[in-house]
């Protein structure tokens, strides 16, 4: 069954609740890290080899993108991926990002600084999303940019030389933070992004395993981190580790369901990413980082887990930015809990593939959990146990939704079905039949 063409997925009454799961998997690449390395690689000298590249939609249009500014990047066979740089050029038709923020925000910047023309379109769950966060601070560098009314997709870019720039990411966007640092490779002058809460780093350690110098200070007014005067990059061989945000799901189904045992392995544990280990942990989860080691300057582990009780906790606001796609799948997880979670800090579910928050507190509150929102904050009262379930979930062609509420639905006392299956194959190709392989029973 293709989850492309799939467009709903349920939990299989004829065989519910589901079944204890058990075994050892590896999940797709970090999705974060995929989209790095094949715009790194296009950029560098040379030709790139990269393992581990996770597949899924969004990678691909990336991939697509960085050929029609003219590099070149071949599939060698399942994830193994071989990327030659080259000086971009105006593409001969627009650059179609489909469903990712990350791609066209990426790419923006990567393609300022070269003398070309090009226009990024995205499908209609993309082209909602705003886009000014990151065409102001380019804007500043000296590109030029036309966007659409609301400064959304599609946007024209005029790009060339660009100037230096000191930018304060008050966002935390670890999205904004690249595209301001990839502008910079072409940049003359100082290049600096200051964090007052330190995002993801992805961006700073594939640069400089390309060999670009970049310097990294904490200071009294948060991260510093600055380009250094050797910007021009080599190519490299990249190996991508598991995506902590699609080990989420496995990782919570083995929580939740009974006499679940399950092991994730060679994981990506980078700090700036391990939000929801930590509060899981807090919850009073049965977790264990088991083999910690180091993958292309990324911190790697295999994860254990076992069915056990959870209990509610407060997620302060500043843990945001190293869990912000793991709110979903948490707050499943909190479903199950004994007592009230609260989760501080989630302006930016808003401006997801879908208003993340709303979808949380409507497909919670269908499957009989008490969930609200005031203001950024998403509170709910945990059931001590198995949810009601039972409902058709709207997922608003949003992955990480239609997956959470699957989940949901293996442990649940009724069975759970979720629409825009489809777009789980954006970040999670193969997702259903890798539950299966544990004894999800999704259908």
């Amino acid at each position: 069954m293709s989850m492309a063409a799939t467009p709903l997925l349920r939990n299989r009454a004829e065989a519910f609740p589901s079944p204890a799961l058990r075994g050892a998997i590896e999940v797709p690449g970090d999705k974060s890290m995929s989209h790095r390395a094949l715009i790194l690689g296009a950029l560098a000298d040379g030709t790139t080899r990269i393992a581990g590249l996770l597949e899924g939609r969004d990678v691909l249009h990336t991939a697509e993108a960085v050929r029609r500014f003219g590099a070149t990047a071949e599939r060698i066979a399942p994830g193994a991926w071989h990327v030659t740089g080259t000086r971009w050029r105006s593409p001969v038709i627009p650059v179609d990002c489909g469903n990712s923020g990350t791609g066209v925000r990426l790419l923006m910047g990567a393609a300022a600084g070269f003398s070309l023309a090009a226009l990024f379109t995205g499908d209609r769950s993309l082209s909602k999303r705003p886009m000014e966060r990151v065409l102001d601070p380019l804007r500043a560098m000296g590109a030029g940019f036309d966007a659409s009314e609301g400064g959304r997709l599609p946007v024209r870019l005029r790009g060339g030389t660009l100037g230096g720039l000191c930018f304060r990411n008050e966002r935390a966007s670890a999205q904004v933070k690249s595209a301001i640092l990839l502008a910079g490779l072409q940049a003359q002058g100082e290049v600096e992004v200051v964090e007052p809460v330190p995002t993801r780093d992805h961006m700073e350690n594939m640069l400089r395993a390309f060999g670009c110098e970049v310097e990294i200070c904490d200071e009294a007014d948060g991260r510093h981190i600055r380009l250094g005067g050797r910007r021009a990059l080599a190519a490299t061989s990249v190996r991508i580790p598991g995506d902590p945000s699609s080990a989420a799901f496995p990782l919570v189904a083995g929580l939740l369901v009974p006499g679940s045992e399950i092991i994730l392995r060679s994981v990506m544990v980078n700090p700036l990413r391990a939000g929801l280990f930590a509060t899981l942990a807090e919850m009073g989860a049965d977790l264990r980082l088991d083999d910690a080691r180091s993958m292309s300057g990324e911190q790697v582990a295999d994860i254990k887990v076992r069915f056990g009780p959870l209990h509610g906790v407060v997620v302060p606001a500043e843990r945001a930015p190293s869990m912000i796609d793991e709110y979903p799948i948490l707050a499943v997880a909190a479903a199950f809990a004994t007592g009230r979670t609260v989760m501080h800090g989630l302006a930016e579910l808003r401006v997801k593939e879908s208003d993340r928050l709303a979808a949380i507190v409507a497909g919670l509150r269908a499957c009989g959990v008490d969930a609200w929102d005031e203001g950024d904050t998403l509170i709910l009262e945990g059931c001590g146990g198995p949810p009601p379930g039972g409902a058709d979930v709207a997922a608003h062609d949003d992955h990480r939704i239609a997956m959470s509420f699957l989940v949901l639905g293996l442990a649940s006392q009724n069975p759970v079905s979720v629409d825009s299956a489809g777009m789980i194959a954006t970040s999670f190709p193969g997702f259903a039949m890798l539950m299966r392989s544990l004894g999800a029973r999704i259908s």
